[in-house]
């Protein structure tokens, strides 16, 4: 499973445009009842390559806590924003999930040419031209390592969430709809973590 996965990791493009200084985006928690979403926007060196690398949805949390030290520490720049479960409920999720990416990239010390997206929808970035990936975080080096930023720093949220709220096990679902999730909610309530405007229960629950 192992040499499959690191077969797969090295059919990552390490750029798009080879003459231009990219950056790769992606999120976390989009699928969440609760907790914030996070969005990641890593440049990475063009000659980047670790054999771990790939959609973190496609690696062990080993791996990526292996990885984001490393992403860290030889990424040209990189950086991370959580926006609220508040202000997901305000805006939507999507508009949430666009905006942690637009802020992040406003963060980076270095200024990418061109924004690299998971997904297939985006806002265009003022001045900066981007590119819809379908499936890019297993495609493309850098938002590869993006989507490990997001989700580790997002895990590692949850944790410390999980301390404070522990009956909805955020330690392991990390907030998405798992039936122990559901569960807890229909026993004890939502929580100012959750998010007011998602399906907080299946409708034969209500």
């Amino acid at each position: 499973m192992n040499g499959g996965r690191k077969r797969e990791a090295r059919v990552l493009k390490a750029f798009y445009d080879k003459k231009l200084v990219e950056a790769g985006c992606d999120e976390a928690g989009r699928g969440c009842l609760a907790g914030p979403v996070f969005a990641a926007a890593v440049i990475l060196p063009k000659k980047f390559y670790h054999p771990l690398l790939n959609d973190s949805k496609q690696i062990s949390e080993k791996s990526r806590e292996v990885l984001r030290p490393i992403i860290e520490a030889e990424a040209i720049a990189f950086a991370v924003t959580k926006l609220s479960p508040k202000k997901i409920d305000q805006i939507n999720i999507l508009n949430a999930s666009i905006l942690g990416m637009h802020l992040s990239v406003e963060k980076l010390e270095t200024k990418p040419e061109l924004i690299l997206v998971d997904g297939n929808r985006f806002k265009p970035y003022p001045f900066i031209q981007h590119k819809c990936i379908v499936k890019g975080d297993s495609k493309f080096a850098s938002i590869a390592a993006a989507s490990v930023l997001a989700k580790t720093y997002r895990d590692e949220y949850m944790q410390k969430l999980h301390q404070k709220f522990n009956y909805y096990g955020w330690d392991t679902n990390k907030g998405y709809p798992t039936k122990k999730h559901r569960a807890a909610i229909k026993e004890f309530g939502a929580c100012k973590h959750h998010r007011m405007t998602f399906r907080l229960l299946a409708v034969d629950e209500k």
